[in-house]
C-alpha cells in the first residue's frame, strides 16, 4: 500500500521542531564562546602592572649558591663556596655574600678562610674578603677586617689591622702577608703582643 500523502507536511513539521533547539542552542552556545574569546583576549592584551618590584640595573645574574674550585697546571689552588654572588654587569665581578674558602699550599696544607662578604674577580681570580675575615691554619687563627688574594703569586695579604692567635699567645701587626705555597707569614709594622720565643707564626 502506499503511504498517505496528507500526513507528510505533519511528519516534516514535527522534525523541524525536534531539531530547532537543538540549532538554536548550538547557536547560543557559539555566540558565548566568541564573546568569550574576544573577552578574555582583551583582558589577556592588557599589559600587567608589578609594583614594589626593584632590578638592580647593575647586576646580570644573581646565583643563590657558587661554588667553584681553581686549578693550575692540574693543582688544585683554592675551593670556594657562598651562599650567594651577584656577577656584575661590565665589571668582571661578582659580589660575594657568606664566603668559606679553602686555599692549598704547595705540599697540600690547607688554610680555610671565611668572610661574610668577599668580591671574586671572574678574569683575574683575585679577590678581596671584607667583614668578620678569618684565617684558620691548624692552631693558628688570624682576624682582620679586609683581605686580599693574588691568584698570580698564590698570595694572602692585608694592609689593615691584623690579628694572630696561637695558642695563648697573640701578636697584632698593622699589615702581613702569607705565601700560600712556601707557607710561611710576614707581619709588618708595630708588631706587638704577648708570645714566647717559641712562637712560631708558620
Amino acid at each position: 500500500m502506499g503511504q498517505d500523502p496528507s500526513s507528510l507536511p505533519v511528519m516534516t513539521s514535527s522534525l523541524s521542531q525536534k531539531l530547532r533547539y537543538p540549532l538554536i542552542g548550538l547557536l547560543v552556545l557559539m555566540i558565548v564562546i566568541i564573546s568569550g574569546f574576544f573577552y578574555f583576549d582583551t583582558f589577556f592584551s592588557i599589559p600587567v602592572q608589578m609594583n614594589d618590584v626593584k632590578i638592580d640595573s647593575n647586576a646580570a645574574l644573581k646565583l643563590n649558591v657558587l661554588n667553584q674550585i681553581s686549578k693550575k697546571n692540574g693543582i688544585t689552588e683554592w675551593a670556594l663556596k657562598a651562599t650567594s654572588a651577584t656577577l656584575l654587569k661590565n665589571e668582571d665581578k661578582a659580589v660575594l655574600i657568606d664566603v668559606s674558602i679553602i686555599f692549598f699550599t704547595r705540599d697540600n696544607q690547607k688554610i680555610q678562610l671565611t668572610s661574610r662578604e668577599g668580591i671574586l674577580h671572574t678574569k683575574t681570580h683575585d679577590m678581596i674578603f671584607s667583614d668578620t675575615v678569618v684565617v684558620t691554619y691548624e692552631t693558628s687563627v688570624l682576624r682582620t677586617d679586609k683581605l686580599h688574594y693574588n691568584k698570580k703569586e698564590h698570595i694572602i695579604y692585608s694592609d689593615t689591622h691584623v690579628t694572630l692567635e696561637k695558642g695563648n699567645s697573640v701578636i697584632e701587626a698593622d699589615s702581613m702577608t702569607t705565601r700560600l705555597n712556601d707557607n710561611y707569614t710576614i707581619l709588618k709594622g708595630h708588631v706587638r703582643g704577648n708570645f714566647s720565643e717559641k712562637f712560631d707564626v708558620q
